[in-house]
């Protein structure tokens, strides 16, 4: 009870904080204080934001980079928790998979997306594979972290009664893993919009990346700010609905 009303508080601190931010950004607009049309402003934005709704643009736009983040989350999350949480069977070539999984992450994703448009095309698939690329590596990196630092008294203990390594990962890796997984679920979020909207900045014809990326070449700042916003609302959201899930399913964890 005490860590969720902290957590409440901490989110009614950050949402006043903003509000605050936002009240004095419109007054510096409004005062002329500073320049609206390189920095932008809230009415601006508010503007923008009306224009978009009224020619339906804004929704389809956010639901492709929303479709794209969540199958991209999906598909490269669970592929690199099963191969990295897998990878427990077979110690040596666990090494290599982590680092093989420590260099794919280290390379700019920017730099693969033209290689995933061709391959797959101008369409979502390409972006959904792109995010999926961006999530792999992390959730691998991370499966084959908490599969090798499962405590050793327990597994000690499933050995003792000669229970076989199959047992072992179904009855203390995998139970052992869920709260980590989860972690892993929050912070790929981030990776996932990241590869989606670089996709769409590449080669798109919808999304909020095609849409920040077209009002920027117009020197359009709201309807940059637009899509930014709405960007952070939906990783947010999409966090809170992973916590939300983790709650219902790890409710020992508490």
């Amino acid at each position: 009870m005490k860590k969720n009303q902290d957590s409440r508080n901490a989110s009614i601190i950050v949402a006043f904080i903003l509000f605050i931010l936002g009240c004095l950004w419109w007054l510096a607009a409004q005062q002329q204080w500073i320049n609206s049309q390189l920095l932008g402003s809230p009415a601006g934005i508010y503007n923008a934001a009306v224009i978009s709704v009224e020619q339906g643009t804004i929704f389809y736009d956010t639901w492709i980079t929303f479709y794209e983040t969540v199958m991209g989350l999906i598909i490269g999350s669970g592929l690199g928790i099963i191969l990295g949480l897998g990878l427990w069977f077979y110690p040596k070539i666990s090494q290599i998979g982590e680092q093989l999984s420590v260099i794919l992450n280290s390379i700019p994703k920017i730099a693969l997306g033209p290689l995933i448009v061709i391959w797959f095309g101008s369409e979502t698939s390409s972006k959904i594979w792109l995010s999926a690329i961006s999530c792999f590596a992390v959730a691998m990196i991370s499966a084959c972290a908490v599969a090798k630092d499962i405590d050793r008294d327990l597994m000690n203990l499933f050995k003792s009664f000669k229970a076989s390594n199959a047992q072992i990962f179904k009855k203390l890796i995998i139970p052992s893993s869920i709260p980590w997984i989860f972690s892993i679920l929050k912070i790929n979020v981030g990776f996932a919009l990241i590869g989606a909207v670089v996709g769409e900045y590449i080669s798109s014809n919808s999304g909020l990346g095609h849409l920040i990326f077209v009002a920027g070449s117009l020197f359009d700042l709201n309807t940059v700010w637009l899509g930014i916003i709405i960007l952070t609302i939906m990783a947010a959201l999409l966090t809170a609905l992973i916590q939300h899930i983790e709650k219902k399913v790890v409710k020992w964890r508490a």
